[in-house]
């Protein structure tokens, strides 16, 4: 998919020169980093100019590329921060020494000189219109607040007790405010938010951006918002938390995947552990299908730390085990089979299953040991494990699990140069191997096809034993089986002929 859309972007440039615009990447989503990452490379041969902007705390890796150029964007100098005040304010001469003051106190940052002068037409300090207005107080006894936090704290509190609250709820759901969400959350006649609604718009708290397909607003700055957020008491907040969470499940309840991330963090943060828990697994569950590692380890570990907060019992005990199990490939894939992150995860996974009983999850927890220990090259903890594998299996009577134990035993008695002992479990698989019934199930283990693997394995061995002839008809039927699965492949580590 990214090499899709990056080809895209590369197609159109040679249409015509291409302008790509990202802004904000101090809030950038990993898979959004990931296009970036992969486009930047591409740069250098594209007749594509990429602007991004971001805080200092944005890290990237960009910054000893030669094309990449580095813009620095400082406060406004004396002279540019006049003129701007100027444009907002007119040229009233009683206006030179209170355009001083706010240079001097806001050291020029434009944002900050902008909600200043908004405070002082809201407090009756400057009188007229933009552009024309002009001092109605002397200006030794003008009080500018000395932070832009101050500033806007200020006018926050200033507004009607409903448009503050409005801005509020607004806070809480995020920089993006769907309107349906907010009116959700206000709950209040609509004519008493269409009139709050238009008191902030008119201070300029919140602008409107879309229309279509869904009316939304969003915050003029991200300083607002934070200030707003942070304004609310705790338990107010809280209750404003879960409002956003209930409206969410209500307004989107026919799509309500899309959503998961914001309901994981609404509940997170209303104290609503328990399905705070539960959507973190969703989201992270989300994040795992879309291979975005990053977003998923956050996710799970986030429930995780949430799951310590609840009393032990045996319920706990099943939900965390449930996110341990989620967890556990993405520290495969990001950390590696053998990484001691990895042994832990799988080491409390057992744990949790003997607190349990014989969970459902107890044989991928051995499977998963299993991995940890055979990639490190412990030959007998990994068979002993393979064979508690084995013995599960049989137990539980299920085939699917079978095939899987004796894949595991094959496989470690093979490469272990113990081929008479590979050849009774070499048989059970291809007895067991079920081509379509297998081709799903194979991906939750080893990831590639037990049955292409059990016949690509028994020919070498077949082989070293003394049976060409059976060793060929097995190899054979490995090509053949492979051609009929595409998208499955003799894995490196399982066959290596």
């Amino acid at each position: 998919m990214l090499d899709a859309l990056k080809r895209v972007l590369l197609r159109e440039s040679q249409e015509q020169p291409l302008l790509l615009v990202f802004e904000d990447l101090h809030w950038i989503d990993s898979e959004t980093q990931a296009v970036l990452d992969s486009l930047v490379e591409s740069l250098p041969t594209a007749r594509v100019l990429l602007l991004v902007n971001y805080r200092p705390e944005y890290q990237h890796g960009w910054g000893s590329k030669t094309y990449y150029t580095q813009l620095r964007l400082d406060p406004l100098p004396p002279a540019s921060a006049d003129a701007f005040l100027q444009a907002l304010l007119g040229d009233d001469p009683t206006l030179a020494p209170l355009t001083q003051l706010l240079i001097a106190r806001t050291e020029g940052n434009p944002f900050f000189l902008e909600e200043s002068m908004r405070t002082l037409v809201e407090t009756g300090v400057l009188v007229g219109a933009p552009g024309t207005y002009r001092l109605a107080q002397a200006l030794p006894t003008i009080q500018v607040p000395a932070t832009v936090q101050a500033v806007l704290a200020a006018r926050i509190d200033r507004l009607p007790l409903e448009a503050k609250h409005l801005l509020q709820a607004a806070a809480v759901i995020g920089k993006e405010v769907p309107a349906a969400l907010l009116q959700a959350m206000a709950a209040v006649p609509v004519a008493a938010f269409q009139d709050s609604l238009a008191h902030l718009q008119a201070a300029e708290f919140l602008y409107e951006t879309t229309l279509f397909p869904e009316l939304a607003y969003t915050f003029k700055h991200a300083l607002t918002q934070e200030v707003t957020y942070n304004a609310v008491l705790l338990e107010r907040r809280r209750g404003l938390h879960e409002r956003a969470a209930q409206a969410i499940e209500g307004l989107f309840a026919q799509r309500l995947a899309e959503q998961y991330h914001a309901l994981a963090h609404h509940y997170s943060r209303s104290g609503n552990t328990s399905k705070a828990i539960d959507y973190l697994h969703r989201a992270g569950q989300q994040a795992v299908e879309r291979s975005a590692y990053a977003d998923a380890i956050r996710h799970l570990t986030a429930a995780l730390d949430l799951l310590t907060a609840l009393p032990e019992s045996r319920a706990r005990s099943q939900q965390e085990l449930i996110v341990q199990m989620t967890l556990g490939p993405v520290l495969v894939n990001t950390e590696g089979n053998a990484s001691p992150e990895v042994e832990q995860l799988y080491l409390r996974a057992r744990t949790l299953c003997e607190r349990v009983g014989e969970p459902p999850q107890l044989f991928r927890v051995l499977w998963g040991l299993w991995q940890v220990y055979g990639t490190r090259g412990d030959d007998q903890t990994a068979r002993t494990l393979g064979e508690q594998l084995l013995s599960l299996a049989q137990r539980l009577r299920a085939p699917d699990l079978l095939l899987e134990a004796h894949h595991v035993l094959w496989a470690h008695l093979f490469f272990g140069g113990e081929m008479v002992a590979a050849r009774p479990h070499l048989d059970q698989g291809m007895q067991l191997y079920d081509p379509q019934r297998h081709r799903t199930h194979a991906a939750l283990y080893s990831g590639h096809d037990p049955g292409m693997c059990c016949r690509a394995t028994a020919a070498p061995s077949l082989w070293l034993l003394g049976y060409p002839d059976q060793a060929m008809a097995s190899i054979q039927a490995a090509l053949t089986l492979a051609q009929q699965l595409p998208g499955f492949r003799a894995k490196k580590g399982c066959f290596q002929g």
